[in-house]
Parts: structure tokens; sequence; C-alpha cells
């Protein structure tokens, strides 16, 4: 499988999301964009797509946000959705509607060679997490806005205010020990939960007008399949996944286990909610 070339310090992530990881996300593709849907959704709300524009969906894993992007932006448009991970991309080109203006680049956005100043819009959903050196990352992709150009993506707050993702994990760590603290500045879900470090990161790659606002969101971890399916999702991508990785069957079965005592209260038929918060940062190119 192809990986692609990128700057040197996102090699460990490039390594990751062309392996089993991405594979398992490319595997969950369909149940990931039904849980994120109100995320989606709120950004797309937010991104103000106008007919004609060109835009930048960066990280754009199996295309959701793309392809919503592209019906926005209409014939006229044009969608440039770019990512890391060959497998996720075979599944966007995949599932994408026919007809749609959408090209899909398998590619570093850090390095990119992106046309000047020739896009209207960079957006993500949870993608722009997991640069090395973010704030060379970020001024590469606004070297490609206009000067008219905007910038609006979705990102993790705090573990703490996203149970989704720290109930299951806890749970887990009664089995396991817990996984390797990361530092402040390290890659990662999280990496874009301090207000000040976005706006740090934003301003030093030139943007301007940077404003984050936070959305709490209740999520439906089972996506309306039960208790069963929630267990099932939360073991198979996420923290959670991450502590059990390499753990005998005996470990699993006892984790599985508190898993399911811990989604238990929050289940509600066929549904699992627990709460989850996220930023959408909103910035202009100057």
């Amino acid at each position: 499988m192809n990986t692609p070339t990128g700057h040197d310090l996102n090699a460990d992530q490039i390594a990751y999301w062309n392996g089993p990881a991405g594979q398992r996300w490319t595997d969950r593709q369909a149940s990931q964009d039904v849980l994120l849907a109100p995320v989606s959704e709120i950004l797309i709300d937010r991104a103000g797509v106008r007919p004609g524009e060109r835009i930048i969906d960066v990280g754009c894993g199996c295309g959701a946000i793309a392809v919503e992007l592209a019906r926005q932006a209409g014939p006229t448009g044009h969608v440039l959705g770019i990512d890391i991970s060959a497998p996720m991309l075979a599944r966007a080109r995949q599932v994408m509607p026919a007809g749609l203006p959408v090209e899909f680049v398998l590619a570093d956005a850090t390095v990119y060679p992106f046309e000047p100043a020739s896009f209207d819009l960079l957006t993500s959903r949870f993608g722009v997490m997991f640069f090395a050196e973010p704030a060379l990352s970020f001024a590469n992709m606004r070297r490609a806005l206009r000067p008219s150009g905007r910038l609006a993506f979705a990102c993790w707050r705090e573990p703490r205010d996203n149970p989704w993702a720290m109930a299951p994990l806890q749970a887990v760590y009664r089995h396991v020990a817990k996984l390797p603290q990361q530092g402040p500045e390290d890659p990662g879900p999280f990496a874009f939960a301090s207000e000040a470090r976005v706006h740090r990161i934003l301003s030093e790659a030139g943007f301007s007008g940077i404003a984050m606002e936070p959305r709490n969101l209740s999520l439906d971890v089972a996506i309306g399949r039960g208790l069963d399916a929630a267990v099932e999702a939360v073991l198979e991508i996420g923290p959670a996944n991450r502590a059990l990785e390499g753990q005998p069957d005996g470990v699993r079965s006892a984790a599985q286990h508190s898993i399911r005592e811990a989604l238990a209260p929050f289940a509600s038929g066929q549904e699992v909610r627990l709460g989850g918060s996220i930023w959408i940062v909103t910035a202009r190119a100057s």
C-alpha cells in the first residue's frame, strides 16, 4: 500500500494511520459518520459554504465532510480532500457519490504544494490535531487560501469533558496499566484542547480573527444498536482500544465486562448516550 511522503516529524502519524489502526477506522467508517453527525452538522453550518467555492478538507478521512461540502459548493465549486491514510482515502473514493466536484490526495498537508491563494475555505472535522509542528502545517495551508479566505474546524476539548471516550478507558484501567502520559504539545485527539495553544498556533501561522466556540454534545456510542454495539465500538477504536493492545484474551474479556458495566447506566432503549465537548474554531486568512 502506498504511503505519502511527509514532514519527518509526522512519520509516526503516517505509519499509524496506514497500519492496522487506520484500517480499523476505515472499517468503522459508516458507524463513525453516524456517531459524529452532530459534529458535522455544526461544522458545516459554521463553515458557511457558498456556491462555487474552492475548499480544502484537511484530514478528510473517509470523505463524509468532503461530500457535504461539495454538495453545498455545487457543480461550479471544488473540494480538495487531503489525508495521510491510504486505507481511509480508498474508502472515501469507494463511497463518493458520482458527479461531485471532489478530488482526494494522499499527502501530508504540512508539506503539500497547494496552489497559492487559490482556495476560499480550509476546514476539518478532527483532522488537524495530529501535526508534530502544527504552526508550520497551518502556515502551509494558509498560503493556499485567498486573502479573503477563512478557516473553520472542529477539535475535541479536554478529556474530562469527553466521557464518551474517557468512561470506557477508566473501566479498562481497572485491568491494565495506564497509557503513557501525553505532553501538552504531543499530537493526539486532545492536542487542541487548550484554547491558549490553539490561538498561539493559528496566530503564528498568520491567521487573524480567531474565535473558539465551545459546544457540548450527546453522542450515541451505540448508534441505535444497543449496549452490546456500544461496547464493541469502544473496544475497536479509541483510547480503550489502545490501552488493550497486546493484552491476553483473559484481560480483554475482563475489561470488556467492566466497559459494559460502565456504559450500562447510560443505556436507554437502543441508545447509549455519553457527553462530548468540542471547539468550533474559526479564523481569517489575513
